[in-house]
């Protein structure tokens, strides 16, 4: 029977439901269970449920996880799912995800656990990856659906999808088809088996047919409700990431600790200096350490004022701030040279409310060990006795001071406390300086820096270096001295190809960290079939990852071609298409992506160290935290907190940061939260008749591109 024809049965299902009891076993007396918020991931080791885990781990969201290949694991029985807390039943966990419909043997106790458990307290199940059959609801796949590649596909979310959990979605899900000689993405592509209670959530068209087959759709049964996904994918794969926030919403109700945001901020370093030029013919920078003194004529590259309207207007078509990192010394510089005149600096002074501003020294010195330039590589330069020469503590400071000041007095909006010194220096920099300057951590506590960038592919965690702490920033493949396309592209292929190419063999040097072209880049159009797609999809990937880090480019790089703009735009536009307006990217300045990573350290400790204890009664939520760590958590939209509304809207639902001081933190939920639309047609007792899950013969079972199994 369809839901759409239940009258009575419906009704009270849907009020036992509310409480999280079946209505068969439910009555009028019985207090309402305790649910814990946190998640029950069953795993065998594969990639789609390490995908799950990933994404809870990275939003805060707390989760057990039990490794069916762990000889020594718990074992899943009534009790590990289930027991009593002051004279209330209590459920340990608010949702299930197993690899598959039923990763145990045939006749596994364990299973018939879990199944109790699911039809006792309503919890659902996510399969995080199985294939179509009727015992998800599904035809099989082989013979009237598809089984196979969808590498390319565009999937699409349906109605019932939007409606469900995956509302933040304009519609398209693109699968990624990055190479054409790996597959990436396997799928089983099928229809609704008939009789069964079984919604779509997400669909693509079924090769060779005029029908759809279901990917990711709502399985209700037996009492229980099962997401069913049937592909395979891996944690950085953007088809998992676009469909990862629902997933989770779907399978906590919305209900959860933690949060999940799409982050992006784009900053520009060198503004009102200059940046040197790739010579195509030195194979080098004439002007920087990897040309030796003297070699080849410096060209900087530096900014004029069209490039500043330029950015403006840039800015106002996107909806994004970009930040400044400037060095005064280059205006200082360029009047002095130029009759006092510097029409880039007057405009960008004018103009200067329209960006956000960051303190990145004088002079942009090198500010860790001394440079001696007279070798490439550079080295440190040592004194008599062998050890290492460093900048002093009084260069730095006046270096941080006198930059500060001057913007002060040009009334830039600065944040003073937000320092990015000239290429991440006096930081570690391997190989060359493997530890930082000694005296780098006493002249930030000098100036009072509290947040300083970092270089994310070399200082990816974040850390304390005197007064500050670090901001990992992600560095844009657009090179720093390049203004022409032409000359990221030569400078692309130096790098990117091997010896016998014309390279310089880099990419061969260093296998683990760099992949060499198959063929050098065309000089005509090796930027925008290349280049471009590929930084672009490589900076969305950080936008799709829930990554507050901010990504760095050069003002050189908004002049002249404007070589930045391609790949911004493809980043920007590629998400405005794939997300609603309510979903916004999120453009936070560096002091608060400082606060966001180090309030998300100090809450996963807490985590780690079982400090932390949530649960659900019926509309009301209760979170216990320690004192001095803020909690995080999302929640559907009308959730009040002692009166006020909680959190900040976004993807359809409320989430923020709140401070507990050490006490008990109290929710009001919405009476509809985390209701069920509907309740299955069957309540009976536990059954256990589904097999272990198993591919079937003939079918191939691939892992996803880039994952490892």
């Amino acid at each position: 029977m369809k839901r759409t024809i239940r009258t009575t049965a419906l009704l009270m299902g849907a009020l036992m439901g509310t409480i999280g009891l079946p209505a068969a076993t439910a009555q009028a007396d019985d207090p309402p269970p305790r649910v814990d918020l946190r998640v029950l991931v069953v795993s065998d080791g594969g990639p789609s449920t390490d995908a799950i885990a990933a994404e809870l781990e990275n939003a805060g969201t707390p989760y057990t996880e039990v490794d069916l290949e762990d000889t020594g694991r718990p074992v899943v029985d009534a009790d590990f799912l289930a027991d009593t807390v002051d004279g209330r039943p209590r459920a340990k966990y608010q949702a299930v995800v197993l690899p598959n419909d039923n990763p145990f043997p045939t006749g596994s106790p364990e299973m018939a656990a879990l199944v109790a458990y699911e039809q006792t307290y309503s919890i659902p199940q996510v399969d995080a990856y199985t294939y179509a059959r009727p015992q998800v609801g599904l035809n099989a796949a082989v013979g009237t659906g598809y089984a196979g590649s969808i590498d390319g596909v565009r999937a699409e979310v349906t109605p019932a999808g939007k409606a469900a959990a995956f509302g933040y979605l304009e519609g398209a899900v693109p699968f990624e088809d990055n190479s054409p000689t790996v597959g990436e993405s396997y799928a089983y592509l099928s229809t609704p088996a008939a009789g069964a209670d079984f919604v779509p959530y997400v669909q693509a068209a079924i090769p060779g047919r005029t029908t759809k087959g279901s990917l990711v759709g709502e399985y209700r049964h037996d009492g229980r409700r099962e997401l069913v996904v049937t592909f395979v994918y891996n944690q950085h794969q953007q088809q998992y990431r676009l469909l990862a926030r629902g997933i989770v919403e779907w399978m906590t109700g919305g209900v959860r600790l933690g949060a999940d945001r799409n982050y992006f901020a784009v900053h520009v370093d060198d503004v009102l200096a200059a940046d040197d030029r790739w010579d195509s013919t030195l194979n080098c920078t004439p002007g920087d350490v990897d040309c030796l003194p003297g070699e080849g004529t410096p060209n900087p590259i530096r900014m004029v004022p069209t490039d500043v309207d330029h950015a403006t207007a840039w800015q106002n078509s996107r909806g994004l701030t970009l930040d400044f990192a400037y060095n005064a010394s280059g205006t200082v510089d360029h009047r002095e040279d130029n009759g006092g005149q510097d029409a880039l600096a007057d405009k960008l002074l004018a103009d200067r409310d329209r960006f956000r501003w960051i303190n990145h020294t004088y002079t942009h010195a090198f500010l860790g060990c001394v440079q001696d330039t007279g070798v490439v590589p550079w080295r440190c330069a040592t004194n008599a006795d062998g050890s290492t020469r460093w900048v002093g503590r009084n260069e730095i400071a006046d270096e941080i001071a006198t930059n500060e000041a001057w913007g002060v007095a040009a009334g830039l909006p600065l944040h003073s406390d937000e320092l990015v010194t000239g290429e991440h220096s006096g930081l570690k920099v391997t190989p060359q300086q493997p530890v930082d300057n000694p005296n780098l951590g006493p002249a930030l506590t000098d100036t009072g820096i509290e947040w300083l960038g970092s270089d994310n592919s070399r200082d990816p965690v974040q850390r304390r270096v005197g007064s500050a702490t670090t901001v990992s920033r992600y560095p844009m493949n657009v090179f720093y001295n390049a203004g022409r396309a032409a000359e990221q592209v030569d400078e692309y292929n130096w790098i990117y190809t091997a010896r016998a190419q014309g390279g310089s063999g880099i990419c061969e040097d260093n296998p683990t960290t760099s992949t060499c072209l198959a063929a050098p880049l065309d000089p005509a159009t090796g930027f925008t079939e290349h280049i471009v797609p590929l930084e672009t999809r490589i900076a969305l990937g950080h936008v799709l990852a829930n990554d507050p880090k901010p990504h760095f480019i050069h003002q050189s790089n908004l002049a002249e071609d404007r070589i930045a703009y391609p790949v911004l735009d493809g980043v920007l536009g590629d998400y405005d298409d794939l997300f609603t307006e309510d979903t916004p990217v999120v453009n936070l300045r560096m002091k608060d992506i400082g606060v966001e990573m180090q309030r998300r350290a100090a809450w996963r400790a807490a985590l780690d160290a079982g400090q932390v204890t949530a649960y659900r009664i019926g509309d009301s939520v209760s979170v216990h935290a320690p004192g001095g760590v803020a909690l995080t958590a999302t929640m559907p939209a009308g959730t009040r907190h002692g009166g006020t509304g909680f959190g900040a809207a976004y993807a359809g639902s409320v989430s923020g940061w709140a401070a507990a001081d050490g006490q008990p933190y109290t929710l009001d939920l919405p009476t509809s939260a985390g209701e069920p639309d509907g309740t299955p047609d069957v309540a009976g007792a536990p059954t256990d008749t589904a097999p272990r899950t198993e591919v079937p013969a003939g079918v191939r079972e691939p892992v996803p591109y880039g994952a490892e199994r």
